[in-house]
């Protein structure tokens, strides 16, 4: 049930309940015996950090969850982000797309947190520091970010993938002023709610992974940490839902959050369907019209898509063999969905040109800089992978259709 009002003669922990419950952004409630506080913060703001420490620093409780996975809290920790990263593995792994992503997000966080001359993650480092000093257990609440991005990549249907990465990319150029007011505003809770309401409306499947399902791991790991008090510190998005869930005290299953869904079957299907009709279609020419005709038509698939993949790796300013790769790689991936020649040409540059360490602490102010993607070595990486892609899907499209159109 929710904590109630506590009379003057009630215990001091029974005092310090009351006296947090009524600042902004807390909610406090008891389920199954524990006594959970929810502290909503601004992942920039420095008001937040304030809140977090007195929050803790009153109610001295027995454990803290933050927002935070393993990763995230190491990175935050010791103020070290991309440089940690194996960019080979990366690549190799076919995480290239979710970690652009993840510079993308945090180039913006970075920079709403240089203009107020707060550090990006400050409530949570505030609030690991604050349990530190009074010797109370930290609890890393929050799904490793991995699992999240890609859990909301194969979830999210292709045009709204589209609109996803748009977005994300217009807000990195977004210059709109932001002031410690303005995070106050956003962090009331009907503001929060409207825009949930919004992303749910538009990306249905984003907001099921990145808030929903957060809301279920993030409260029952909350419900997990040992003691009978608990402070939860999560962002002000999370609260209501975490809230929702709590009251409910139904346990959830952690395994099935933690699952990366398959490719569905369609995708595999239409993958494949790509180099059937390519090479059925060249198989057909030479049986209709001679080995000369299909040789020509298999000729031109080289060209259409070895030319501007190159030229696309070409715009990259991409180290020479970064060029041949995508010139020679592209026919090839074009006929197989396993790998697509942005990979094969992301770690070919990567392996002739790899990023500096200084290159890894500067990408987040380096990207939103155009001219910098191109003096920027894993920003470089980045453009490798995109432009002979882009290349790569217009001379499939082309390639394709005149194949085909060939046969009749």
């Amino acid at each position: 049930m929710e904590a109630g009002n506590v009379s003057e003669s009630a215990s001091p922990h029974a005092t310090a309940l009351a006296r947090v419950m009524s600042r902004p952004g807390v909610r406090v409630l008891t389920v199954e015996g524990k006594t959970v506080i929810l502290v909503g913060t601004v992942h920039v703001s420095r008001e937040s950090a304030e809140l977090v420490r007195a929050v803790i620093e009153e109610t001295r409780p027995d454990a803290v969850c933050v927002e935070l996975d393993a990763r995230r809290y190491e990175a935050l920790s010791r103020q070290q982000r991309w440089e940690s990263y194996n960019l080979k593995e990366v690549i190799r792994t076919k995480q290239l797309s979710t970690l652009l992503a993840n510079v993308l997000l945090a180039s913006w966080q970075k920079r709403l947190g240089d203009r107020l001359g707060v550090l990006p993650g400050v409530e949570m480092l505030e609030a690991v520091s604050a349990a530190d000093r009074l010797g109370i257990p930290i609890v890393l609440c929050d799904r490793d970010v991995r699992v999240t991005m890609r859990r909301a990549w194969r979830s999210t249907p292709f045009w709204q993938k589209s609109l996803l990465a748009s977005s994300l990319l217009m807000s990195v150029f977004d210059t709109t002023p932001v002031t410690e007011a303005s995070l106050r505003d956003f962090n009331k809770q009907d503001v929060l709610s409207a825009m949930i309401r919004e992303l749910g409306e538009t990306v249905p499947t984003l907001k099921a992974v990145l808030i929903d399902e957060r809301d279920r791991y993030l409260a029952e790991k909350t419900l997990r940490a040992d003691g009978n008090t608990v402070v939860s510190v999560v962002g002000a998005g999370h609260v209501e839902g975490m809230h929702a869930i709590l009251r409910r005290a139904r346990h959830g299953n952690l395994d099935a959050l933690d699952e990366i869904p398959p490719v569905s079957s369609a995708w595999k299907w239409a993958g494949w369907a790509i180099p059937v009709v390519i090479l059925g279609s060249i198989a057909l020419i030479g049986y209709q019209k001679g080995p000369a005709a299909a040789g020509d038509n298999a000729v031109f698939w080289i060209v259409a898509n070895g030319v501007p993949s190159g030229v696309g790796a070409l715009l990259a300013w991409a180290h020479p063999l970064t060029i041949a790769a995508a010139v020679a790689g592209a026919p090839l991936t074009s006929l197989t969905p396993v790998i697509g020649v942005g990979y094969v040409t992301a770690f070919v540059q990567a392996w002739m040109r790899p990023p500096l360490v200084r290159e890894f602490q500067t990408v987040a102010e380096d990207v939103v800089i155009p001219r910098r993607w191109w003096q920027n070595r894993l920003l470089r990486v980045f453009l490798a992978f995109v432009l002979p892609t882009i290349g790569s899907i217009i001379g499939t499209w082309v390639g394709g259709m005149r194949i085909v159109s060939n046969l009749f």
